[in-house]
């Protein structure tokens, strides 16, 4: 079972002809609302992958917060341990241009009353996955990372939005998952210093005893594990919105792993999780189900093994 501790935001989507320079305002014709917040993603892209999926986090005594417990709940979510802030519901104003490049403005509200209280030790343990993101106020985080990991439970950490991660909850941790970015930013909280990505990911996993997965875009993703590098290709599409790619690798992988799939495995399906998540305009209602990752498992290559 996956646990997800993290955000609960509406998304506020424009499509726009080009995304707005500093001082421009840039028209468009028309907006949606979709349920978005990264823990709110990656829940339903590991709900939709087909793992037992529950919701921990907060959202506001508004609209907006109604509708995204009953989304989760249409995904098959358990959303008992979601609670009701006095803060309005988390919003993201998303920009999307037609080249499917966007920009992202995070109001995090309800978010930051987000607890470690909402998940007791009886809900953590063996047979547990608990996924985090950093969309909820970190020191929440550590706490109840510390809790999973003395309990036995599996702990995955995606740090995006980029943010500093102490060396204890990287000791703690089982998976960390980032991007380019986010891993040097990561490495060099802790003073360390990689050429690369390759790099970065041997260091941080070495240094830490994390299995360190590390996403490159178009360019697919990388993991060291121990003294081991696996590399997985992209499947190649031509997107429409690249907004829930990463959302949906991170969901499917934890997926994947907590069904107990080995990692190279576990890759590739994220691999195919996040590029059909880049087909269609949102967030969420992009996000694969299980039957297509199926489908499109064999459009990815199998993962690379590079050993030290």
């Amino acid at each position: 079972m996956i646990l997800v501790f993290g955000s609960l935001n509406m998304d506020l989507i424009m499509a726009v002809p080009a995304l707005p320079r500093p001082g421009e305002t840039v028209l468009t014709d028309s907006y949606v609302t979709k349920p978005g917040g990264k823990g709110n993603n990656q829940a339903v892209a590991a709900a939709r992958a087909g793992a037992q999926v529950a919701m921990a986090g907060c959202v506001g005594e508004d609209e907006f917060g109604t509708r995204l417990i009953e989304n989760l709940r249409r995904n098959g979510i358990d959303t008992s341990r979601i609670a009701k802030a006095g803060r309005p519901t988390g919003v993201a104003y998303i920009c999307v241009d037609g080249g499917a490049e966007n920009f992202i403005t995070v109001a995090c509200g309800a978010n930051l009353e987000t607890t470690a209280d909402l998940v007791p030790i009886s809900a953590l343990g063996a047979g547990t996955t608990l996924l985090m993101q950093m969309e909820v106020p970190p020191e929440q985080n550590w706490a109840v990372l510390q809790r999973a990991h003395d309990a036995g439970a599996r702990t995955i950490l995606n740090v995006a939005p980029a943010a500093p991660v102490p060396r204890d909850a990287l000791e703690a941790l089982d998976v960390l998952i980032v991007n380019e970015l986010e891993a040097a930013a990561v490495a060099a909280e802790l003073g360390l210093e990689a050429a690369g990505p390759e790099a970065c990911a041997r260091l941080l996993a070495r240094e830490t005893g994390v299995v360190c997965v590390v996403t490159l875009g178009s360019k697919g993703a990388i993991a060291a594990e121990g003294g081991t590098l696996w590399q997985v290709d992209p499947m190649p599409i031509e997107p429409v919105d690249t907004t829930g790619a990463g959302d949906a690798f991170t969901g499917v992988l934890a997926a994947a792993l907590d069904c107990g799939l080995p990692l190279p495995e576990a890759l590739r399906r994220a691999s195919a999780g996040a590029a059909l998540a880049c087909l269609a305009l949102g967030a969420q209602e992009s996000l694969p189900q299980a039957d297509a990752i199926e489908a499109a498992i064999g459009k990815v290559p199998p993962p690379r093994r590079i050993d030290d």
